[in-house]
């Protein structure tokens, strides 16, 4: 059960991310095993993805900070930049099927 103190599109956010993470991860270890199509850059692009959006989370996150936003709305951009990334990851390895 969500703790009251924390709004429930933040709990939202953080389900929808970790369950379209899972989808992209089963995803890709099925194009890595052969069992679906995967692009020949897409081991390369899952690492370098990774790592805009660490920078984009952490800059993100100090905007929050600095215009003084609440504990939650920092938390909401620090994981937007991975939201983001995972929903659009997850659209585009569905197509390949």
């Amino acid at each position: 059960m969500p703790d009251s103190g924390m709004p429930l599109s933040l709990w939202a956010q953080m389900v929808r991310l970790g369950f379209e993470s899972q989808v992209v991860i089963g995803m890709r270890m099925a194009g890595m095993m052969g069992l679906a199509a995967h692009a020949p850059n897409e081991n390369m692009r899952m690492i370098t993805e990774k790592m805009d959006a660490a920078q984009e989370s952490l800059q993100a996150s100090v905007r929050s900070v600095t215009r003084g936003d609440s504990v939650d709305k920092v938390m909401s951009a620090a994981l937007s930049p991975y939201s983001k990334r995972t929903g659009a990851n997850s659209r585009r390895l569905s197509k390949r099927r």
